[in-house]
């Protein structure tokens, strides 16, 4: 239930900037000026730009949701939560003889991880007697009606509404079951918030972030983990260029290798990199060999394949035309074939540093002490889901930042993207 409203909100959220954003931009724009008037062919992906004020609001949506769904102190709006402070309801007993009587539970719901004594209750008059009990919110308690009304009563109603073991009986502020042996159970109502062992709110992320930049995360500085991370990371992508593109080329040009190494790229392409990790196990140990080597082989066949596109994908009247200028074999593969290639080359180079990136948490399951990856491995052993998604932040950060330089190199080193 909670999935489907998250997934409501975001679409109308969405749905709602657009909208908003549009309104504002043809109310401060002229209507009859010349820029108005000038369009652009749809389907044009070389003339579509990222609108940055989409960018900025898809983020604050996110922190809206992310927030209002944890009950974060930083967002001004709350989905209904869990609830917490005392309840009751009622219930009604049966003894051997017949005779039937009515008692009243108090429950108490406090925060997780809080002690509060029993409410206090009044005396009740025949054989059923009040009870009472602290639970914390998003967890239920076990109210034994036996304890105080005898071995041999049976509980036949609740709120006045019959019950059976295996029912459930909706009563003020949470639910009632009866288990198996007669007893009754008490959930709490859980609202649409989540608990913050499934999601914690975000001051509750940057609060684990300061302590481990501190403090570090077993005995070793924050800095040290992703610096570990980053060197593996761009070891192996270094390594699978170095490989993948030679071959791509050699495989984009010549009829031969690339029937000699076709079914083996087209083999290993679809093979998940984590799967790989047993076989790397066992043939590079689990120090950091193997790990590289488990990064190489996540970016090796995508720069393959990226390089042997972008051969293919040269304009044939290009290398015609050179040809027709006197150009050798050499000069068409310099001046015609590696620039024209080039596009494709750094959309795979940052196609595989993402491949990478989402590798290099699995690369540091292998006996790794250090790493961002070990970090999130390590946290969910604990349940520490704030640093679980501190460490998914950071990755997700570092790797947008390195796809931001690559980007930028790409538009230094190959100005021509886009212009034919």
């Amino acid at each position: 239930m909670t999935s489907l409203v998250l997934l409501g909100s975001y679409v109308v959220l969405v749905a709602l900037a657009a909208y908003v954003v549009g309104a504002i931009r043809r109310m401060m724009t002229p209507s009859a000026d010349f820029t108005s008037l000038k369009t652009v062919t749809f389907g044009d992906e070389a003339a579509v730009r990222p609108d940055r004020a989409a960018s900025v609001i898809s983020v604050l949506v996110i922190f809206l949701i992310w927030g209002a769904f944890t009950g974060s102190k930083w967002v001004p709006i709350h989905v209904p939560g869990p609830f917490m402070g005392e309840t009751e309801f009622s219930y009604t007993a049966e003894s051997p003889g017949g005779e039937t009587g009515q008692g009243q539970v108090s429950v108490l719901v406090t925060e997780a991880g809080a002690k509060a004594e029993d409410p206090q209750v009044a005396p009740a008059t025949g054989f059923v007697q009040n009870d009472s009990a602290v639970t914390a919110a998003w967890r239920s308690v076990l109210i034994s009606a036996q304890r105080n009304d005898g071995e041999d009563a049976v509980i036949t109603a609740v709120e006045g509404q019959p019950i059976q073991p295996g029912d459930t009986v909706k009563v003020p502020d949470g639910a009632v079951t009866m288990t198996n042996r007669g007893s009754l159970n008490f959930q709490p109502a859980k609202g649409l918030q989540m608990e913050p062992i499934w999601m914690p709110p975000p001051e509750a992320v940057v609060t684990r972030f300061v302590d481990i930049l501190q403090n570090g995360f077993q005995n070793t500085p924050l800095l040290s983990h992703l610096g570990w991370s980053i060197w593996r990371v761009f070891a192996g992508f270094l390594l699978g260029s170095l490989v993948g593109i030679p071959l791509g080329y050699a495989m984009g040009l010549s009829g031969w290798v690339r029937g000699w190494f076709d079914p083996i790229v087209e083999f290993m392409r679809p093979v998940p990199p984590l799967a790989l990790i047993p076989l790397v196990i066992i043939w590079f140990g689990i120090w950091e060999t193997g790990k590289i080597v488990l990064l190489f082989l996540a970016a090796l066949w995508v720069m393959t394949i990226a390089a042997r596109a972008g051969v293919s994908g040269v304009n044939l009247a290009k290398v015609h035309a050179a040809y027709s200028l006197g150009a050798n074999r050499r000069q068409i593969l310099r001046y015609v074939i590696l620039p024209n290639s080039l596009p494709e080359v750094f959309t795979g180079a940052r196609v595989a540093m993402g491949v990478c990136w989402g590798t290099v948490v699995a690369a540091e399951l292998v006996a790794a002490q250090k790493g961002a990856g070990m970090m999130i491995i390590a946290a969910s052993k604990f349940q520490q889901t704030d640093t679980v998604l501190m460490g998914i932040v950071l990755i997700g950060l570092i790797g947008f930042g390195i796809d931001i330089l690559m980007r930028f190199a790409e538009r230094v080193m190959v100005p021509w993207r886009g212009h034919g």
